[in-house]
């Protein structure tokens, strides 16, 4: 089943009005299970509109959303996906266990299922240890891990990301970069990444979505086949050739066959 489709798709904020704003127009975009999509563009592209049509956090003026097979209202409805903003967005007053908790709390699970649940998840980010801390007790890279454990705790077929690492400095990036590609492959899970860095774009997806300037619409999708990503990846002559045709293509500039710089 495809994870997310979207069919002629705009956005149009205070429609009729003097500041009436076309954000999206045109948007055609299939997202496959378990695949890892970047999307990429000029600030006010509309990047982070068309992550949060895809989580029904805003509705289309026009085309269609669907996710999981289902209209996007009905999979938030039934929690196909889980969601990681820039900032981790932790509740302060809730142990790094009860954050995590939290949508199973909402869900109605059990207690005892809640527990092992979350603990299973932190496990995943490492964080096992650290599950009876406070957010405040963590470093940003850590806050961040438990961020996308938490959006991972209710096993959700796909993963939104708006810009999660944008705040880190860069070893730590890198580091939950690697992290993230693994917590991945090892669920299974399909995610939708909004990322301003060209590098990070190409280093986690199979595909990155060029978007152009607003009114934003995909102007190219650049796949990448890296293989396996391990440290000589970001060494790698592939590596290079992917940064040089996402960055050709936000310029507008066609890509010559057999280019490798």
């Amino acid at each position: 089943m495809t994870a997310v489709l979207l069919e002629g798709v705009s956005k149009v904020f205070n429609a009729g009005r003097a500041d009436e704003v076309t954000a999206l127009t045109a948007v055609d975009l299939t997202v496959e299970r378990g695949e890892f999509v970047t999307l990429i563009g000029p600030s006010g592209c509309g990047k982070s509109t068309l992550l949060r049509l895809v989580g029904d956090l805003t509705q289309p003026s026009t085309g269609t959303v669907t996710v999981a097979g289902k209209p996007a209202a009905t999979a938030r409805a039934d929690q196909e996906y889980g969601i990681a903003f820039q900032q981790a967005g932790l509740f302060e007053w809730r142990t790094v266990q009860r954050n995590v908790e939290l949508p199973l709390e909402l869900r109605g699970t059990s207690k005892r299922e809640r527990r092992e649940r979350a603990r299973e998840m932190l496990d995943l980010v490492g964080l096992g240890d650290f599950a009876g801390h406070y957010p405040a007790q963590l470093s940003g890279g850590m806050q961040q891990r438990v961020a996308i454990a938490r959006a991972l705790a209710v096993h959700p077929p796909l993963l939104l990301m708006d810009e999660p690492f944008g705040a880190l400095d860069e070893m730590t990036r890198e580091r939950l970069q690697d992290e993230l590609l693994r917590i991945c492959a090892s669920t299974g899970t399909s995610t939708i990444f909004v990322t301003h860095s060209i590098p990070e774009a190409v280093y986690l997806s199979d595909r990155v979505v060029v978007m152009s300037a607003r009114p934003g619409r995909i102007t190219e999708v650049v796949p990448i086949d890296l293989g396996p990503r391990t440290e000589a990846t970001r060494q790698s002559p592939g590596f290079f050739t992917g940064i040089t045709k996402v960055r050709r293509a936000l310029r507008g500039e066609a890509v010559p066959a057999g280019a490798t710089s």
